[in-house]
């Protein structure tokens, strides 16, 4: 199973469907009709105004090869797209990197914000270049700024002493991993694996997260945000002097300056041994990397990421000390039945926070009821990543060599909470609403993907290095008081489960489905007609001022060939108050509206 789950589903037929979720289909088609500004509501399916962004017809800038992968879209309020993407290997190579296109202007082209053999900026001794860019790009809302991880060639040598025999000054090479951003369009270093070197104090990891200085950071997990014109928030790996492994969230202003006009450094939030707000007996042992907007960081902390028993969703003010406690371990579920085995509060908590500085959206799950989902090693891309999968799954046969990943299965379970909802955080108020949650309309909103960092023979490296192994994720992005999720539908009898993107407008209806998988290509891109949607994504900053952005591929048999199409696409959706009006009054003659379960904490 990947994280685009079920890629071979079929959308069944509407006869086919429970009553329940042939009602919300209906509903759906009622409520795009009404978005996408029809005159009525129409018989036949209608869609949003797709935008091809950038699809498999469209050249890399820079290359004679065209796109043929993507993922980790976002969008700013002004329609400014972010996306990673490559190419196939021609003449000249494969291209692969972090693309931007402008939607706001007409035919304005994709434009390469950093690529594979780019020269990286600043601290740079060495000439060194871009190598790969490991996790997905983001953007701020308000802003053209552009932050994402990036591994390099060593960027900088120095002169750690001298040689006692000959004399020579010795010299070290360092800095292979950092995150970069785009100060006025430019492409700058807005954090490095340099706080080693005591001319480059601005890299190094700060008090209280050390208890000694000049020390530098190892790693980046996951992605950095950009927020506020000027401030990236990251998750990083470091050690302490003695050796111990740490992690912990930051923030750094990189455009201003301090009074004598040196580069300001990393601010520590929170960091691995720091007491728990909420519960000053326990500490964080593990965080999540952050979302950020208005001056407000937020992020997930626990105790322990596998098994935890205290911790939260955490907020942290922008030149402030001090966090608050937003959602914590044990909060109860609005709505859910308090004789649940295992009871009605929150013990496990997603990573991945769509914040827009006032409203967070995030996963949940409650109670200690489990479903078995299988887990399918990847049949393709980095063999030695492949290969760790394939170590930690059984062995085909008792006896045989347990080092050779061709002798494991590649197949393994997991145990998933059945109990799940995706919530949604007012952080003005304090009103938790849950937006929707698993049983007859959802079966999981969870999907799984193996990745991390592996060694050259497919040996899985240590937890302070993000070993590679199956993690499983959420998919939310939330605009306001809307909000975008993933899940997967329950399977109607010996039918493939369907799995698509759904929209929740507001406390007046039920979540929709936007797109769902074995929908005809066509509705997104006229490239795909005829072909089936077999993967979707959203990411976190996928929707911002009623612009939604989202990755799809679509693939089907035409005349006895396999083929194949994706891209990234943009649409917008803004509904005006007449017409959730309408769609109300719709819900209510369909006996389809409810109450949504909400709470103060």
């Amino acid at each position: 199973m990947s994280s685009d789950i079920n890629n071979n589903s079929c959308k069944p037929a509407p006869w086919q469907d429970p009553p329940r979720r042939l009602q919300r289909k209906l509903l759906g088609v009622a409520v795009v009709a009404l978005l996408g500004a029809a005159p009525a509501l129409q018989a036949e399916p209608v869609s949003l105004n797709w935008e091809t962004v950038v699809n498999n017809g469209v050249v890399a800038p820079n290359s004679t090869q065209p796109f043929n992968s993507y993922s980790g879209s976002s969008v700013n309020n002004d329609a400014l797209v972010l996306f990673r993407g490559r190419t196939q290997g021609g003449e000249e190579g494969r291209v692969s990197g972090v693309f931007s296109r402008d939607m706001s202007v007409p035919a304005a082209p994709v434009r390469a914000v950093a690529v594979q053999g780019q020269v990286v900026p600043q601290a740079n001794n060495l000439a060194a270049t871009f190598n790969e860019f490991p996790s997905l790009p983001r953007i701020d809302a308000g802003s053209g700024l552009i932050a994402t991880r990036g591994q390099t060639e060593p960027v900088y040598e120095y002169t750690t002493g001298t040689d006692p025999v000959t004399g020579e000054p010795v010299t070290t090479r360092v800095g292979t991993t950092g995150i970069y951003a785009t100060v006025g369009g430019v492409l700058t270093t807005g954090e490095q694996k340099l706080g080693m070197v005591s001319e480059l104090p601005q890299y190094q990891v700060p008090t209280p997260a050390v208890s000694a200085t000049q020390l530098p950071f190892e790693q980046f997990p996951g992605a950095p945000a950009a927020f506020d014109g000027k401030y990236i928030a990251f998750k990083a790996n470091y050690a302490d002097a003695d050796g111990t492994g740490l992690t912990g969230v930051f923030y750094r202003d990189i455009v201003s300056v301090d009074a004598n006009g040196n580069p300001l450094g990393a601010v520590a939030i929170a960091y691995r041994g720091q007491a728990l707000p909420n519960d000053p007996t326990s500490t964080f042992g593990s965080t999540a990397p952050p979302s950020a907007a208005k001056g407000k960081v937020v992020f997930t902390g626990l105790d322990n990421e596998e098994e935890p028993t205290a911790g939260g969703i955490y907020m942290s003010q922008v030149g402030q000390s001090g966090l608050t406690t937003l959602v914590e371990i044990g909060t109860a579920v609005p709505g859910a039945d308090v004789n649940l085995p295992g009871g009605n509060t929150l013990n496990r908590l997603g990573e991945g926070l769509s914040f827009d500085g006032r409203n967070m959206s995030f996963w949940g799950a409650w109670g200690n009821e489990t479903r078995t989902v299988t887990l399918t090693c990847p049949a393709d891309g980095n063999v030695a990543v492949r290969n760790a999968c394939a170590l930690q799954s059984p062995l085909k046969e008792a006896g045989f060599d347990p080092d050779d990943p061709a002798n494991h299965t590649g197949v393994t379970t997991r145990e998933v909470p059945l109990h799940q909802g995706i919530f949604q955080k007012d952080t003005v108020t304090g009103a938790l609403k849950l937006v929707a949650q698993t049983g007859s309309d959802y079966e999981d909103f969870l999907f799984w993907n193996f990745s991390g960092n592996a060694g050259q023979s497919g040996e899985v490296v240590s937890d302070e290095e993000e070993g590679a192994r199956w993690r499983s994720s959420a998919f939310i992005a939330a605009d306001g008081q809307k909000v975008v999720f993933k899940a997967t539908e329950p399977a109607v009898s010996d039918l493939a489960s369907v799995f698509g993107l759904y929209l929740d407008l507001s406390d007046l209806l039920d979540p929709f489905a936007l797109l769902t998988s074995g929908m005809d290509g066509g509705i997104l891109d006229a490239k795909a007609a005829g072909l089936p949607i077999t993967a979707l994504g959203i990411e976190r900053d996928s929707f911002r001022n009623g612009w939604l952005v989202i990755n799809a591929s679509m693939e089907g048999i035409v005349d006895g060939e396999d083929v194949g199409w994706a891209g990234v696409y943009l649409t917008q959706v803004v509904p005006e108050p007449a017409s959730l009006a309408l769609v109300a009054l719709a819900l209510g003659l369909m006996g389809a509206s409810r109450r949504r379960n909400q709470m103060r904490v």
